[in-house]
């Protein structure tokens, strides 16, 4: 197995059991703010592995910087489409405001949506670097 290939793996696992956390927390009526914190990592560590699987560049560990390149490689070149762009950006903006903004308020509704947007992301990244799991 060469490193690359060890490296995805790596991120895979990491994206699967964030997006778990995420599911499992929602079921167990966890707070909303941490739900959303769990959703947007998720997407955050599947974009990770899409680098990966690609071979792209990402020398920057700024999420905006990681969202910028995910944009200029795979919605502006139309590997992917736009809505998922929007729906990293949303849940970036939402993980930001309810992590860094004092009384910013999170609800049950915005963590459930949070869940359904990044299993969809997930499933989506996981289709493009045709990974195979049983999980998600």
């Amino acid at each position: 197995m060469t490193d690359r290939e060890t490296i995805f793996g790596y991120r895979m696992r990491q994206t699967e059991e964030t997006l778990s956390e995420a599911v499992r927390m929602l079921e167990a009526s966890f707070s909303p703010r941490s739900i959303v914190n769990r959703s947007y990592y998720a997407m955050f560590y599947a974009v990770l592995t899409l680098f990966i699987h690609s071979n792209t560049p990402h020398k920057t560990s700024k999420h905006s910087g990681v969202i910028g390149i995910f944009n200029k490689e795979f919605i502006h070149t139309g590997k992917l489409d736009a809505r998922f762009a929007q729906m990293l950006y949303d849940l970036f903006d939402q993980r930001m405001e309810s992590d860094y903004r004092d009384f910013a308020e999170v609800s049950e509704e915005d963590a459930r949506n949070a869940v359904s947007a990044a299993q969809e992301f997930v499933t989506a990244i996981k289709a493009l670097t045709e990974y195979v799991s049983d999980k998600i």
